[in-house]
């Protein structure tokens, strides 16, 4: 392959940037760019006016420079934040939260192709896989909003003495780091749950993608959608903003998307600290084809499980199993579809394989196959980079692999996938769960009782069946292991957001009842929101007398 000049990635240095930029996209769509911090409901300069570069995978030339936060950026989005709770987010009535998400939701939605498009240009992934993230996207902030008015405690009966209650309230300051892969989806999957349980938040977008999240603060930042200070999105490095988000005092909650190693250090910062962490990791997720299998259907779902969004996926189906009375047809037929798979352009409607995020992924990914061979791995399919400009490699299956080679044990979080054998139900689970590592796992059979069997036993947060990477937002998604701990969407999430209080009080209830909990109760929780107490008749005139409000969404 001929040398080619490589623009230095993420290149970093001092700047006098304007705070937005006009962009125009490969397929002509144009827009101007936010390239500052977005705090307290601003574009703003960091203290230093450091910045750095971000880089088309797909072509390898610069996008755009944006600015950097650091240590005294962190602490300024911190406190914006902490004073919208303190000043009222934490009270916002649940109208006034759903009223938000789902306006988010519309800006989204109305902006959808734009959002895609730049996702397809700075993360490298296909147009088509980029739509699909961005449809989610949309259905998780209105499925969402949908909670906000669900979050409601509890009366619980310990005799006639006493009359006890529970309440969940929010955290306080919440902050998120993100990943590059599915850059806005992300994004949502964070700042949800954040704002619909009164939280607010200083989100990390990571340095090599951060421009869908600062164009969509652009849209609420227009609309007036948020408070001041309720949302605040910075850009920046691990070592230096993560880490700087990490050892905040006033931060209360770290929530993290990322590689295992990663989410173990940001578990040791935060012991120190106490704070609530949630963390969704790495994975090596097991795909297992029975012999009753739809060959066709399950060839589908294995190229979806492996090939989609360039492999660059934590649950991607890296493992895949096949029982030894169709595996000559399977493996026949499924390298056939891995040789077809189009690799190239992502603005190209046809391709489904776009470029790898970045060179350091990129050869991250050639090491790994390179290893795999050394190992005594077959290439069955691929196995080397694709010719031409971009971080493009070519879908690679592996044949002849055993358990202890590290293409099968390690995360490699690219287009590659290793191909066994297996003869028995029981051979096969022993194998899949024979990993540090337990987010997802896929089986494909037309035999509902081994789908039931085998769902049970594989020890893995999703389980998809007949199908793979196939999301919904009323569905919960997290790992086992060292896969993480916590959950993404459906109501497991409002968990990760909001603190359980409880409320005992020795007096009976009696015919004075009512004005005894008004004068009592709700004057010792004056800050009371969704409280489940619903003898007090008055109560949603009392909250909205007595709890300040954010500001209303236009």
């Amino acid at each position: 392959m001929p040398a080619r000049a490589i623009v230095p990635a993420l290149a970093r240095g001092y700047a006098n940037l304007p705070l937005s930029v006009p962009i125009t996209l490969p397929n002509g769509l144009k827009y101007e760019q936010p390239t500052g911090l977005f705090i307290n409901n601003e574009f703003v300069y960091p203290a230093q006016k450091k910045s750095f570069t971000v880089i088309s995978p797909s072509t390898e030339e610069e996008v755009a420079q944006v600015y950097e936060a650091l240590e005294e950026d962190v602490d300024t989005a911190v406190q914006a934040a902490q004073t919208a709770f303190d000043g009222g987010w934490s009270g916002a009535d649940p109208s006034v939260r759903a009223k938000a998400l789902n306006k988010i939701a519309d800006l989204v939605e109305e902006n959808a192709e734009l959002f895609a498009s730049i996702e397809a240009f700075d993360n490298g992934k296909s147009i088509s896989n980029a739509r699909g993230d961005i449809a989610l996207s949309v259905g998780c902030f209105r499925t969402t909003a949908g909670w906000a008015d669900k979050i409601t405690g509890s009366v619980v009966e310990t005799g006639e003495s006493h009359f006890n209650f529970t309440r969940r309230e929010p955290l306080g300051v919440c902050g998120q780091i993100i990943p590059w892969n599915f850059p806005l989806l992300m994004f949502t999957w964070k700042v949800a749950p954040a704002l619909a349980t009164n939280n607010t938040i200083v989100l990390k977008t990571s340095e090599t993608t951060p421009l869908s999240a600062l164009y969509l603060c652009k849209l609420l930042q227009e609309n007036n959608v948020l408070p001041p200070g309720v949302l605040n999105v910075i850009n920046g490095f691990g070592k230096t903003t993560g880490n700087a988000i990490t050892d905040h005092p006033l931060i209360k909650k770290v929530a993290f998307t990322g590689s295992t190693a990663t989410g173990k250090m940001i578990m040791q910062k935060c012991s120190s600290t106490l704070k609530k962490v949630t963390l969704e990791l790495g994975g090596k997720s097991p795909h297992i084809v029975f012999d009753d299998a739809n060959i066709d259907v399950a060839i589908q779902n294995v190229i979806t499980g492996i090939f989609y969004n360039s492999g660059e996926v934590c649950c991607a189906g890296s493992r895949l199993y096949i029982q030894e009375g169709i595996y000559d047809e399977f493996v026949k037929k499924f390298v056939a579809a891995a040789d077809a798979v189009k690799v190239g352009n992502p603005f190209d409607e046809e391709v489904l394989q776009g470029a790898q995020n970045s060179q350091m992924q990129l050869d991250k990914i050639l090491k790994f196959i390179k290893i795999g061979k050394e190992e005594g791995a077959t290439v069955l399919s691929g196995g080397e980079r694709a010719e031409g400009k971009g971080f493009f490699i070519k879908p690679t299956v592996f044949g002849d692999v055993h358990e202890d080679m590290r293409v099968v044990r390690e995360e490699i979080f690219g287009p590659v996938v290793t191909v066994h054998k297996f003869k028995t139900v029981d051979e096969v689970v022993k194998l899949a769960n024979d990993s540090e590592y337990g987010l997802a796992a896929g089986i494909q059979s037309t035999n509902v009782n081994t789908c039931i069997d085998v769902s049970r036993r594989l020890k893995a947060g999703t389980i998809w069946v007949n199908t793979y990477n196939d999301f919904h937002p009323m569905v919960p998604f997290g790992g086992f292991g060292s896969s993480g701990m916590g959950r993404e969407m459906g109501a497991a999430v409002l968990d990760n957001y909001t603190q359980v209080k409880a409320g005992q009080n020795g007096s009976s209830l009696n015919s004075n009842a009512k004005s005894y909990i008004n004068n009592k109760i709700y004057s010792s929780f004056n800050q009371c929101v969704n409280c489940s107490i619903e003898i007090h008749s008055n109560k949603h005139a009392y909250l909205s007398k007595n709890v300040p409000h954010a500001q209303t969404p236009t």
